[in-house]
This record gives structure tokens, C-alpha cells and sequence, in this order.
């Protein structure tokens, strides 16, 4: 059995990344999503073990402690991170993986896996990324424009 092809795909909060890549796992076999610690909270319609691993600060801060993480990140003021451990099964079986994560974590997976491809998705343009944002959560103006000003900041790492 030959192991899995690891695949990085980052973008900036609201351009659309975890709508792309429902899309894509829906229509390939032998591909899934890597299911991520967080430290924030639920949103309607999310599982704990399906869309995320939700945690508290402190289990996250134990977790990397205990060095459970490939990468982690902090990202509009919660914690991210990918657990080492699932990750190798599910690539030691021969499962092709998505990491679903932002610019710092996908850094941090390049400088320590020698295989991987790595995608960054860019919004078409500023007014559509403030769609998406406006449209997909009840998250308060100063959170929408925190998001919109911090894109610009994210996609400067377009080139890595």
C-alpha cells in the first residue's frame, strides 16, 4: 500500500476554502479532510468530531505541550491545530488528506513534511469576500471588518 499525498489548501477567512473542499471530498474517493482542534465555540449545524475537535484553551495548550501537533496557529483569537498521530494513520493507510488551514499552520507543515502540495485560495475580489463574510455567520461589524482588513495581510503569503 502506498501512503497518501498530502494536501495543504489556505485561504483567507470567508474565500470560500471549506465550501471548495466539501465540493472536492464529495466527488473523490480516497480523499478526507483532517479534523482540527480548536479552542472556539460551535456554530449552528457543526459536530464536535466532525467539523472540528472542540476544546478548551486549556486541553489546547496541554496538546501542544505534549508536542500532539504538526502545526497550530492562533487566528482571530482562538486556538487551531492539526494532531500529529491522525494524521500519519490516515496517511500510512493511503488516504489522500486535506489540511484545511490558515497561512502560519500551512508554514509549519511544509517545513516539516518533505511531500506535500500546498494551495492558497484567493477571493475574486474584496466586495465578495464581504459577501460571503456578511452571509455565512452572525458575527458582530467590528468582527466583519477585523476578517476583511486581516484577508489582505493573509494573502501577502500568496507566494509561499
Amino acid at each position: 500500500m502506498s501512503t497518501g499525498t498530502l494536501y495543504i489548501i489556505s485561504a483567507p477567512s470567508g474565500a470560500g476554502k471549506t465550501s471548495l473542499v466539501k465540493a472536492l471530498v464529495e466527488s473523490m474517493n480516497h480523499i478526507s479532510v483532517s479534523i482540527s482542534h480548536t479552542t472556539r465555540t460551535m456554530r449552528p449545524g457543526e459536530q464536535d468530531g466532525v467539523d472540528y475537535h472542540f476544546v478548551n484553551r486549556q486541553k489546547f495548550t496541554a496538546l501542544v505541550e505534549q508536542g500532539e501537533f504538526i502545526e497550530y496557529a492562533q487566528v482571530f483569537d482562538h486556538w487551531y491545530g492539526t494532531a500529529r498521530s491522525e494524521l500519519a494513520i490516515q496517511l500510512q493507510q493511503g488516504e489522500d488528506v486535506i489540511l484545511e488551514i490558515d497561512w502560519q499552520g500551512a508554514r509549519q507543515v511544509r517545513d516539516s513534511v518533505e511531500h506535500c502540495l500546498s494551495i492558497f485560495i484567493v477571493p475574486p475580489n474584496r466586495d465578495a469576500l464581504e459577501h460571503r463574510l456578511r452571509g455565512r455567520a452572525q458575527d458582530a461589524e467590528e468582527v466583519i471588518q477585523r476578517r476583511l482588513s486581516e484577508a489582505v495581510a493573509e494573502m501577502q503569503h500568496l507566494a509561499e
